[in-house]
């Protein structure tokens, strides 16, 4: 009997993982007699107790039927008339929500994915890497870990989280809330998926800025619902554009409108809650990085000036920590608190709660305040030296939407349309140089050629190294 141990763990293990594929493919028929254990053991040189576990395994895994006096026999006859099927299994989507998802989402596509072979990259969404958080962060885990509760976590959230998120958003952002009003999620994404289920159907309109941050996009569209763009400017989303049939729902990036850079002025952000409550129109507010501000002072979150409960907001410690936490929060209306708390039920029971505890941990001892003042520092430098670069680099080539929040900002390239940028983003990637369009962030995209410039993942020498791959990829474009 022909078998090849593919060499990776024991032998035994090897022998069972073989004599699976040889009936798999139809190389042992159904019913079929297996080998006597011992004239097996002396065909592949190994001992006979080898073979004996393999069996055994197999029996117990149903792949075999032992009769005694008689010998072993292959079972399983589904397995070998699939098995013997050339063609391999495929299958239409087996829901609405499955059909989307494979028109909408594409798994090799991601924008902002970093390029493999590039050695800088302008890669938007990458943290700023902070020894002394790992530190910190490390320390905080190992006592959480130690002295967590193992059973399953607070559906809402640890009470200890909760309310050291409540006292942040007071001093930091001007959002009052209590505990009950926070709930504890994986992050951003999981938030707009949970404030789908609770408030949407399937058709059921929502707008969103134009441009907007893909990934809240596609997961509107995978759930079916209707999108509007609307358009933003420098003053942020214009709210005499918002449609004149109610939406459901409303997705905005008030405090540094993604990608674009904006913020909400103070009237647009009375005139879109007089919209909401008008149209009886629900608003997600996408706080992603309000922390990080440079050159003016935050405005007060849209939340804090919502007086009829209008508003879901949602920050996130995927930008202010690291993407690998996958914690956030969101602030619920009191009257849809019961349904976001049984969304999140729905999903996973709740947030892990050892990374909970470390957190809450991190920000009630100073922690994690201590590192915004820092990579609120940095950033600025790395943000300084990106801008001084492209303005010397520009010659009148660069239209610069400069950003004075966040870790990215917009560079559009004069008179170059959409087929240029792609070229030059090609261009660049032959030299080491990762360039992200801005375009995968439109419903409707401009022909022009934008580029979206991380910056918080290089270090101001490395931005200063990646400025001359930019000029050369520059002067191609305009050569």
């Amino acid at each position: 009997m022909h078998l090849l141990l593919d060499g990776r763990g024991p032998l035994h293990a090897q022998l069972t993982r073989a004599l699976k594929t040889a009936m798999v493919a139809g190389r042992v028929s159904q019913g079929s007699r297996l080998p006597p254990t011992r004239l097996l053991a002396r065909e592949l040189g190994v001992s006979r107790n080898t073979v004996l576990t393999a069996y055994e395994q197999l029996r117990a895994e149903g792949f075999v039927d032992g009769r005694i006096g008689s010998g072993s026999y292959a079972t399983l006859p589904l397995l070998t008339v699939a098995a013997n099927d050339p063609q391999p299994l495929t299958s239409q989507p087996q829901s609405n929500f499955s059909r989307r998802g494979r028109i909408v989402h594409d798994h090799a596509r991601i924008p902002g994915r970093r390029v493999d072979g590039v050695r800088y990259a302008f890669q938007y969404g990458m943290p700023l890497v902070n020894p002394a958080l790992a530190t910190a962060w490390a320390r905080e885990l190992a006592h959480a870990a130690a002295y967590t509760s193992p059973n399953y976590p607070y559906t809402q959230g640890l009470p200890a989280l909760r309310e050291a998120v409540c006292d942040y958003l007071a001093r930091r952002r001007g959002v009052q809330a209590t505990p009950d009003d926070v709930l504890i999620v994986n992050g951003t994404q999981q938030a707009m998926a949970l404030t789908a289920r609770v408030l949407l159907n399937e058709g059921d309109r929502v707008a969103v800025e134009e441009p907007q941050y893909f990934a809240m996009r596609e997961l509107l569209q995978i759930h079916g619902a209707h999108l509007t763009g609307v358009p933003v400017d420098a003053e942020g989303l214009c709210c005499d554009a918002l449609p004149s049939r109610s939406p459901q729902l409303i997705y905005v990036t008030p405090s540094h409108q993604f990608p674009s850079g904006s913020v909400l002025s103070l009237s647009r952000r009375m005139e879109l809650l007089q919209y909401a409550r008008h149209n009886q129109s629900w608003i997600f507010e996408d706080d992603y990085d309000g922390e990080f501000r440079y050159d003016s002072q935050p405005l007060a979150a849209l939340r804090s000036l919502d007086h009829d409960g209008r508003v879901i907001y949602v920050g996130t410690f995927s930008k202010t920590l690291f993407p690998a936490l996958r914690l956030g929060y969101l602030v619920m209306p009191a009257a849809l608190r019961q349904d976001f708390i049984t969304a999140k039920w729905t999903q996973d029971f709740g947030s892990a709660p050892i990374e909970q505890a470390a957190l809450a941990s991190l920000m009630a001892n100073g922690g994690f305040e201590r590192h915004l003042r820092r990579a609120s520092k940095i950033l600025r430098e790395r943000r300084a030296a990106l801008l001084d670069g492209l303005r010397a680099l520009s010659a009148g080539r660069l239209e610069i939407a400069d950003s004075r929040a966040g870790m990215h900002l917009v560079a559009w390239l004069r008179d170059k349309n959409a087929a240029d940028g792609e070229a030059m983003i090609a261009h660049g990637q032959r030299l080491g140089l990762g360039l992200h369009s801005i375009r995968p962030h439109y419903l409707d995209p401009p022909d022009r050629a934008g580029l979206l410039m991380g910056y918080g993942g290089m270090s101001v020498t490395e931005i200063q190294e990646a400025l001359v791959l930019f000029s050369r990829c520059l002067d191609a474009a305009y050569a």
